[in-house]
């Protein structure tokens, strides 16, 4: 584990931990408040994430944004990252071994944060953080507590772009968030 941002960042520029750095174009690390009290964990990067080395910032990120705009979260204000830092080909999910080549950061990244909160986007996430005994049908908008941190499971925001439904209760986990928050 690495003490600092700036050596964690190091260690990941020429990561060839598993098969998924054949075909990146970027790694993409994380990115927002490194400070922040909330911060989101997604699944991996697409082709638009890839492309820029950013996470969320292709029609995912955008409904996040609206989302964030929506109950009063500044993107700024936050961290974001994923699973995964290398684009999994086609979008599909990361397979377990890529997962796990990853998770070292992942662990040091939220170490280093220190967030209050973090939000888990999708099933993905859900699984690799806190157990593949958990769903993310029936976890979501409930709040898991472990070791210190409060962790809200809900839709991953691709989700949103296939089942308009999930919308409202995407809304509400968000809202949950703010709320605990602001208290």
């Amino acid at each position: 584990m690495y003490d600092n941002w700036e050596e964690l960042e190091h260690s990941i520029i020429d990561c060839k931990k598993c098969k998924l750095c054949k075909n990146r174009t970027n790694i993409v690390f994380g990115t927002g408040n490194k400070n922040a009290d909330i911060m989101f964990i997604g699944e991996g990067p697409g082709a638009d994430e890839d492309k820029q080395g950013e996470p969320f910032v292709g029609k995912a990120g955008k409904l996040m944004n609206e989302a964030f705009k929506g109950i009063g979260i500044n993107r700024e204000d936050v961290y974001i990252a994923n699973i995964v830092k290398c684009r999994p080909p086609s979008n599909r999910v990361p397979e377990e071994d890529e997962a796990t080549a990853c998770l070292n950061y992942l662990r040091n990244q939220v170490i280093l944060v220190k967030p209050k909160i973090i939000v888990l986007l999708g099933s993905t996430a859900l699984k690799n953080i806190l157990g593949k005994e958990y769903g993310i049908t029936n976890t979501r908008g409930r709040w898991i507590e472990r070791k210190g941190i409060m962790y809200m499971p809900t839709w991953h925001p691709a989700a949103l772009l296939r089942d308009e439904n999930k919308k409202i209760e995407f809304w509400k986990d968000l809202k949950q968030v703010e709320l605990k928050i602001n208290k």
